[in-house]
């Protein structure tokens, strides 16, 4: 047998097979959980695979475990999983794959099978913004967010912690060191301690939008954009320089970022003589850059900037009623639908933005909203235990300690599972609690949301505010449970106990398959493409378990017994309850211990007879058709002596699988150029192809990777001895 095939690494090294070296930044615009789950789920998705990897992670806290030259000279391939700007320069003549930083936490597998045949970075440009190393790779690869959107969030991370400091340093001043004052309101004595520590904080907000504007800036042009970023974004929150009262605000800050960085672009084209360079960077670009974007600004921009922004503070600020109910709505809803994706951070930044203005409210909106998700998801998992498996359980605690600290990404691993019914769910309680918290007018003081702001004192509305987030909270659950219970009820071929469909093994996010074959042409995950292969199944159960933030896609399966699937078929066909495997899909009468076809087209349709031995089948040309449509799109043949044939077709009424066993092999263009010895075939109906199908060829990938097992399954005896080996598939 042949061993599998490795990617092929770019750094030196003996010409004998080397385990591949990998590495990975990973980054998110607040650092908070995005990095880190994507950090874990790479590791985890490189152990399963056989891959040494080393993940730099660029957090609220700064970079951790930081990539040295030594490191990044033996490595193979790099990736980049960020939604913010990540110098690039360091990775000049390596492989490198760019992504957002979602890919990396749903996609882990795919990653690392597109460093193979990733272009190697040039060291053309510093930042991925400027870099063309985006690569999608395979079939559904992930894209590299735009330029726009990655300055624009590599600006906000470091705009947060001036929010977080000034907004708390003003907050505890005031609960503190204020008393009421009778036109209303708090107010701090002059020359007192508590005014010098609300000066402190208010530096800080002056700050927040010229830090906002020179990173942007910064992730467009580099360095040479830095100061007239931050001078640009100083001007624009200065309205005394351009005859406005109350300036351009976060609003003028992203403008003028978004001018430095490609001003400074353009600069950085023209041609200038040899002598001149080295000083371009340091002297010539900046002052060039910042006198023309000061200017403009000044006399052409600012005023209508100012106006537009003075407006919509005004009108924000007049909101009360319905206005302002629909408006938490609205933000409630964008806050919940990807929890700390592009919309939701959209609506942050808009929240955020405007607390420098003054205008709380909307801050107090988003933050009522932002705990709502992994808080309802960790209640769901109490109040209908049922439901949920062990693990799912364990993630739902970890989900309420998250959503207590404002972290809405708690809730992703539910979402990713089940996005049908958590979303929807999710959705719905962010808007009760925005709305509620719009009615109310609670503000908040710091770009941050969950109960622990309002311990830290930055709310004010407190009572409204715990009312908001607990009945968000509670509409979360219980449309959770009751969408998930109806899903449970819905689902075809599989018997309901208890309420309840049975409880399958975990498939994987992705599953090593064999050697030669990775991310294929086939849309079901299994094709030919060369490299190491990977199935790609959902990270979920048939019944949609979450892998938690903090454990393997591969967790162990539910090991809770009295699987029945389609217990009224199997009686008929005389078999027990000891006779089946994978959750009863395959039995005594779908095994053949003796393959008579000597091709593959004959031995398709052998199986397909096999199969139809169970009654499952109703058309067994059409099955075969299906089959044989699938093999056209990419050989199901994985190496290893390895054939999975698999096909989605209403000609089954239930899932089914055979296994047949062929002494001399049958052809099936592996690429490792074996036979196939060792023939599964999988059969969905259409309404079960989603996940079921993926499900099965991940556990089946995952298995046939052990020699051992396929020494044993080659060497059994007769098919009682063949399904006693089969047993060991979980």
């Amino acid at each position: 047998m042949t061993s599998p095939a490795g990617l092929p690494p770019t750094g030196g090294g003996s010409g004998e097979r080397q385990r591949l070296k990998l590495l990975a930044v990973t980054a998110c615009p607040t650092g908070i959980a995005h990095t880190y789950m994507a950090a874990e789920k790479l590791s985890q998705a490189a152990e399963r695979l056989g891959v040494d990897i080393k993940v730099e992670t660029q957090g609220s806290i700064g970079a951790e475990n930081v990539l040295t030259d030594n490191d990044v000279r033996t490595a193979d391939g790099v990736i980049i999983a960020a939604d913010k700007d990540v110098d690039l320069s360091r990775f000049a003549g390596k492989r490198v794959v760019t992504v957002g930083v979602a890919e990396g936490i749903h996609h882990p597998e795919r990653l690392i099978e597109q460093v193979r045949t990733a272009p190697v970075h040039g060291g053309g440009g510093s930042g991925t913004s400027t870099s063309s190393s985006t690569n999608s790779g395979g079939s559904g690869g992930g894209k590299e967010r735009s330029v726009g959107y990655k300055a624009l969030m590599n600006g906000v991370s470091y705009m947060i912690p001036f929010v977080v400091v000034g907004g708390l340093l003003i907050a505890i001043s005031l609960s503190l060191g204020g008393h009421t004052d009778p036109s209303g309101g708090l107010v701090i004595p002059k020359d007192s301690f508590w005014m010098d520590v609300n000066n402190i904080g208010v530096i800080g907000f002056q700050l927040m939008v010229p830090i906002l504007s020179g990173y942007i800036a910064y992730a467009i042009g580099d360095r040479p954009a830095l100061v007239p970023g931050m001078v640009g974004g100083w001007i624009a929150n200065t309205g005394s320089l351009y005859d406005s009262e109350a300036g351009a605000g976060f609003i003028g800050a992203i403008v003028t970022g978004f001018l430095a960085g490609y001003l400074v672009l353009w600069i950085k084209k023209v041609e200038v003589p040899k002598f001149v360079r080295p000083i371009m960077p340091i002297i010539v670009i900046p002052i060039v850059a910042t006198t023309a974007l000061g200017l403009f600004f000044i006399y052409v921009i600012g005023k209508p900037i100012s106006w537009v922004f003075e407006h919509l503070t005004d009108w924000l600020g007049g909101m009360t009623g319905t206005s302002a109910v629909l408006l938490g709505a609205i933000l409630g809803l964008m806050i919940a639908f990807d929890m700390g994706g592009p919309v939701n951070k959209t609506a942050f930044l808009f929240g955020a933005g405007l607390i420098a203005t003054g205008n709380q409210e909307v801050m107090g909106m988003c933050a009522a909203a932002i705990p709502v998700m992994p808080l309802g998801q960790g209640l769901a998992t109490l109040i209908r235990k049922r439901l949920y498996t062990e693990q799912e359980r364990e993630t739902g605690l970890a989900s309420l300690f998250m959503g207590l600290f404002g972290i809405s990404e708690g809730a992703i691993p539910f979402a990713a599972a089940r996005p049908a019914q958590v979303i929807p769910a999710n959705m719905l309680g962010g808007a009760v609690a925005g709305a509620l918290a719009g009615l109310a007018g609670v503000e908040d003081a710091v770009p941050h949301g969950g109960p622990i702001v309002a311990v830290l004192g930055a709310v004010s509305g407190v009572p409204m505010f715990f009312v908001a987030v607990v009945i968000g909270t509670v509409v979360t659950a219980l449309t959770t449970v009751a969408l998930v219970d109806v899903s449970e009820r819905r689902r075809k071929g599989q018997p309901m106990v208890d309420g309840l469909a049975p409880q399958p093994e975990l498939a994987l996010a992705g599953v090593s398959a064999g050697a030669g074959v990775g991310v294929g042409a086939g849309s079901d995950g299994l094709g030919t493409g060369g490299g190491t292969a990977t199935a790609h199944a959902p990270a979920q159960r048939t019944d949609s378990v979450p892998a938690s933030a903090g454990s393997a896609a591969d967790a162990s399966p539910d090991t809770t017994a009295d699987r029945s699937a389609d217990a009224s078929t199997d009686a008929s066909a005389g078999t027990s309850d000891d006779d089946e495997v994978l959750s009863g899909y395959l039995t005594a009468r779908t095994v053949k211990v003796r393959l008579d076809s000597g091709d593959k087209e004959a031995s398709i349709r052998e199986m397909a007879g096999l199969l139809a031995a169970t009654g499952k089948v109703t058309d067994v040309e059409e099955l075969v058709a299906a089959a044989l449509r699938r093999e056209e799109q990419g050989t199901t043949g994985l190496g290893e002596e390895i054939a999975i044939p698999h096909a989605k077709t209403d000609a089954v009424t239930a899932p089914v699988v055979g296994f047949a066993r062929s002494a001399e092999g049958v052809e099936w263009g592996s690429l490792d150029g074996t036979k196939a010895k060792l023939v599964f075939m999988i059969s969905v109906p259409e309404a079960a192809a989603g996940d079921e199908h993926l499900r099965i060829l991940a556990l089946l990938s995952r298995k046939l990777m052990d020699t051992g097992f396929r020494e044993r399954l080659m060497t059994a005896s007769d098919e009682a001895a063949v399904l006693d080996v089969l047993r060991e598939i979980r």
